[in-house]
């Protein structure tokens, strides 16, 4: 039985996804035998972890598979058109006409050598037959659409010309321009901040209301899902394995799969303890399980689960699960043994003994700023300086993690690798365990060094790839000595590799050989091979799936409580930053505008500019309370606003904003905010 809730509904639905299979030409199953249906108007989401045939589905329904990937049965009826059985021809007018799709990374999606409005044309010449001027004012009236400003401008402009949240709304412009009856949106705010991320949903709601067009919303964030979709459906190694509303699933997932999703998300309520991660990966693409394919990571699995591949069963109107434990009339079967007393632990994991914090400062940073210069002419004058970091002040205690969150370019990562003198201070004290580090030659830095070590964003990036594991991990203990011999250091990433939970044999493979979480536990254990004191991780959580973030998230939480270690934990993501950290700092354009302990920041925001980035945050209960708009996008740091920096994009702003920068205000001991409405 497969699941096909939506004709049950009086209205036919718009697209009618039946059977669908996809597969390598191996032979391999890549999407293995969905169906769903989505009503015209409705947003219907494709909710999972990576690597579980999402993106793979969506592609197969616009005809854009990869060479070595072929459709091998199924259907996909738009209305009364089978997309599927149409030749190339026919399927030409469907694709950016009829469906049209919004990619994950617009920077790669959007042709680097053409103007936003010679893209933007091609589409309206193609399934609007709409050219030249007509063209030119059609484009910017869909520049205007999806807010941004000085649209004439823009026109003439290329993609590197803009930032990544302009880049998106140039995406949603070109799909709109074909007047789509279904819009494809593959995880459309992933590497946006959570005030573009808000603008962009937002964006896309109401473009849905104008013109009635379905969405088939692929993502991994349950946050936005909660807030845009009707029906949702769970994917997991190429399988649907539930589908119900939203209001079903967010109420009581069915799945086990489902189930660990919501655990796993960084919590308030969980602060105290180990989050509920999935242990294991996805199974790669074309993988074949003899029975569930989810068994291998799930804590209620039974030996028919290893057996026998579990059918659909329908649980009631609209929800259905593919899974075991309902097998008996679509009503949760209580298997007896070792599966149960797991399922009553309800993902409680034990919370390791705790290295007792100190207050005593292990970092203290005064006035910290970093200046580029701007160099023009012949002769490289400089002309003007950006402002990266402009004045940033801060303690890390012993033993505690201080969150830095701000939006993309406001200067996180450059004031992080000015604390490691991985880029030279412009002016201010940096002082680790009462010693001053900046002005200190190489010599002295690399004594220094090894007390502070970086787990940088991008794992792959970070990574030696022609280096095996082994290697990755004793260059840092090579350079600072720490061994006496290589029989030493060998045992000692044996124990490295122990600590962040990766096999000892993988010492000896490359980054590419794993997947993103286990190269960002490599990431983690090559910091430790130098016994720092001070770990500053630079978004290390950000491009993951929830599951896997949960599984790092423990991993930095456990080592902290064993090792006695302190983070400067560099995010955009407050979520995280709820969970894991004591004390958080605002920064935005390169200043620190609030500070203070998590709950007084968190849940007491002073600053308009942290009043909207809690507003921008997707909440999971689907609430979606006023989200405070920001004007324009963040000014440059090489030409930053008089006063208040924030000034010109805060509705509050009075003169006094427009001239002078606030002093610091105490609202508690320990909360500061910079605004002129708490002065005085």
């Amino acid at each position: 039985m497969k699941p096909a809730f939506a004709a049950t509904k009086t209205q036919a639905p718009l697209l009618k996804v039946n059977g669908l299979l996809t597969r390598l030409h191996n032979g391999a199953h890549i999407v293995d035998d969905i169906s769903f249906n989505i009503q015209p108007g409705e947003t219907f989401a494709l909710l999972g972890e990576s690597g579980c045939g999402k993106s793979m589905t969506a592609l197969s329904l616009m005809r854009l598979l990869p060479d070595g990937i072929g459709i091998a049965g199924g259907e996909a009826h738009l209305a009364a058109t089978d997309v599927l059985a149409l030749p190339e021809r026919g399927m030409r007018e469907i694709r950016g006409g009829r469906i049209a799709m919004i990619f994950q990374e617009p920077g790669l999606s959007l042709n680097p050598v053409m103007t936003v409005g010679a893209q933007i044309a091609e589409v309206l010449a193609l399934h609007q037959g709409i050219k030249n001027t007509q063209a030119d004012a059609r484009a910017v009236a869909l520049l205007r659409q999806v807010g941004i400003p000085d649209a004439p401008q823009r026109l003439h402009e290329y993609p590197f010309q803009l930032s990544g949240g302009m880049k998106q709304r140039v995406m949603i412009a070109m799909a709109l321009a074909g007047e789509p009856e279904l819009l494809i949106a593959d995880e459309p705010t992933t590497a946006l901040d959570v005030t573009i991320q808000a603008q962009v949903l937002q964006l896309l709601r109401d473009t849905q209301a104008q013109a009635g067009m379905a969405m088939l919303l692929i993502t991994h964030d349950l946050g936005v899902v909660a807030q845009m979709a009707q029906q949702v459906a769970v994917m997991y190694a190429g399988q649907i394995v539930e589908q119900a509303s939203r209001e079903q699933l967010f109420a009581k997932p069915a799945h086990p799969y489902t189930q660990k999703l919501f655990a796993a998300l960084p919590e308030a309520r969980n602060k105290g303890r180990l989050l509920a991660a999935i242990p294991g990966n996805v199974p790669p693409l074309g993988f074949v399980a003899k029975g569930c394919r989810f068994a291998e990571r799930c804590d209620r699995a039974w030996p028919l689960c290893h057996e026998q591949v579990p059918a659909w069963i329908r649980l009631g109107e609209g929800q259905g699960v593919r899974c075991h434990l309902y097998q008996t009339g679509g009503t949760e079967v209580q298997q007896s043994g070792a599966a149960t007393a797991s399922a009553e632990r309800k993902y409680a994991p034990a919370t390791p003994q705790q290295i007792a914090a100190s207050e005593t400062p292990i970092l203290k940073v005064t006035g910290l700023k970093v200046f580029f210069p701007i160099r023009k002419g012949i002769l490289q004058r400089t002309a003007g300086q950006v402002k990266a970091v402009d004045g940033v002040s801060l303690e890390i205690p012993a033993g505690r993690t201080v969150a830095l969150v701000g939006e993309s370019g406001c200067g996180k990562t450059t004031a992080g690798k000015a604390l490691l003198q991985l880029i030279q201070p412009t002016a201010g004290s940096v002082r680790f365990e009462q010693q001053e580090m900046t002005g200190l030659n190489s010599g002295q830095l690399r004594r220094l060094r090894g007390g502070m070590q970086m787990v940088f964003q991008d794992p792959f990036a970070s990574l030696n790839p022609k280096m095996r594991v082994a290697e990755i991990l004793q260059e840092g203990m090579d350079a600072l000595k720490i061994g006496l011999s290589g029989r030493e250091r060998q045992a000692r990433i044996d124990v490295l590799l122990d600590q962040v939970g990766l096999a000892r044999t993988a010492k000896w493979l490359y980054p590419h050989e794993f997947s993103g979480g286990q190269r960002q536990r490599i990431a983690i254990a090559r910091a430790l091979a130098v016994n720092p004191k001070l770990l500053i991780c630079d978004e290390p959580t950000s491009a993951l799936d929830v599951s896997v973030q949960a599984q790092i998230l423990n991993l930095l939480k456990t080592l902290q409580q064993e090792l006695g270690l302190s983070y400067l934990f560099i995010t955009h993501n407050l979520a995280v930053v709820e969970y894991i950290a004591q004390e958080v700092s605002v920064m935005y354009l390169g200043r620190i505008v609030e500070r203070g302990k998590v709950q007084e920041v968190l849940h007491d925001p002073r600053h308009p500019y942290t009043k909207a980035l809690l507003s921008a945050v997707p909440r999971i209960d689907g609430e979606r309370g006023e989200i405070i708009r920001l004007v324009g996008e963040m000014p440059s740091p090489a030409k930053p606003p008089s006063g208040c920096h924030f000034h010109p994009r805060c509705a509050q702003a009075m003169e006094s904003c427009r001239s002078v920068y606030p002093p610091a205000s105490g609202i508690s001991a320990t909360h500061v905010v910079h605004c002129h409405l708490y002065g005085g």
